[in-house]
Parts: structure tokens; C-alpha cells; sequence
């Protein structure tokens, strides 16, 4: 995720950016935060739905494949709209977000252990929302205004400071309480911006 949000920036700065390599980072993306992230999925809380029967089977894998065919349409719809869209804004959620609160869920259950039926069900409804919001309408803020090449301001270098330590206390809870958080402020924001535009007809 790190070197995902590095690339397309150093590209830029250093003015080495092509068609090739944007096609090349949507393919490494699919890999990373479409394929990998359904798998691990699976492998971790999914496939264990077997155990319930073939219903219950069918439903994790179902909810894996869902969550890597989304990840694609939403790269494939990024690409072909990354001209014209609103570079302050993402039309659905990333797919290196949703991997992430997908992986958070897994890292979180691993470091605590958990393992029950309940839990399952709820890996897998999030691993369809996840897909779900990626090809989606909502937006998410892309962060895209900071600019690295000027002078950073102060209160951001603190901000950044206070999460890295934050991030310190428990890794796992802070990444994907923190991704979490991202997912659901799109649809908030959506929210909010639709009631804003109808009080606005209303007068």
C-alpha cells in the first residue's frame, strides 16, 4: 500500500510517467488488493462455512469471488475515466482500502484468536461490502491535494507523527478501525451532501 501511493507520485515528480506503467500498476494492483486479499479471506474464515453445509460453502466462496470481481471492474473503470474524473475525490472506494479493511479483519481475528460461526458470517458481509463500495457510486476523498513538491504544513508533519505513534499501541485494532472508518465515510458523506442538496430545493 505504501509503494502503491509512492509510485504514481514519484512518477510524477521525477516526469516518468506512461500509459505502460499505468496499465502495469492497475495489473499489480489486482494482484495485490483483489486477488491476494480475497484469499486470505477465504483461507482464514470462508472456506470454514464448509462446515456448516454446501449452502453455507457456497456463500464464502461466493462472497471471495464478489469481492476480486469488483476489485477488477473498479481498476477497469478507474483506467478508463482517470481523465476526466475529480482528482479530489475517488468514485467508490480504492481497492487498496478495501484490501485493507479486508486484511485488518484477518489480522485483527488472528491476533486475538477468534474463530466462531458468527464471525465467518460477518468476514464474509464485509468482504461483499468492501467489493459492493468499490463499484459503487459513492466518493471517497482521495487525498490527492497535498502536494509534496512545496513546503508541508507544520500541522500535518504533527498529525502524521500522532498516528505513527497511535499505531504503536495495537497495529492490527488501529489499521483496521482506521480503514473502517475510510469505508464508511464515503457513504456518510453521501449522505449528508444529498440532504445538504435538498434543503437547498427546498428553498
Amino acid at each position: 500500500m505504501i509503494l502503491d501511493g509512492m509510485d504514481g507520485r514519484i512518477a510524477r515528480l521525477t516526469n516518468t510517467q506512461s500509459d505502460f506503467g499505468v496499465q502495469y500498476d492497475s495489473i499489480a494492483d489486482m494482484v495485490s488488493f483483489g486477488v491476494a486479499p480475497a484469499l486470505v479471506m477465504y483461507q482464514w474464515a470462508l472456506a470454514d462455512m464448509a462446515d456448516h453445509g454446501q449452502l453455507w460453502a457456497r456463500l464464502g466462496w461466493s462472497a471471495a469471488f464478489i469481492y476480486t470481481a469488483c476489485a477488477g471492474l473498479r481498476l477497469a473503470r478507474f483506467n478508463t475515466q482517470v481523465a476526466a474524473a475529480d482528482k479530489r475525490y475517488f468514485q467508490g472506494l480504492p481497492s487498496p482500502s478495501a484490501a485493507g479493511v479486508v486484511a485488518g479483519l484477518v489480522w485483527v481475528g488472528e491476533r486475538w484468536a477468534a474463530d466462531s460461526f458468527t464471525l465467518h458470517l460477518f468476514a464474509a458481509g464485509l468482504t461483499v461490502l468492501a467489493g459492493v463500495l468499490m463499484v459503487s457510486n459513492v466518493r471517497y476523498y482521495s487525498f490527492k491535494e497535498f502536494d509534496f513538491r512545496y513546503r508541508v504544513p507544520f500541522i500535518a508533519v504533527v498529525a502524521l507523527v500522532l498516528v505513527l505513534v497511535f499505531m504503536t499501541l495495537h497495529p492490527p485494532m488501529v489499521l483496521f478501525v482506521g480503514f473502517m472508518v475510510y469505508v464508511l465515510s464515503g457513504p456518510i458523506m453521501t449522505v449528508i451532501q444529498r440532504r445538504h442538496h435538498r434543503q437547498l430545493r427546498a428553498k
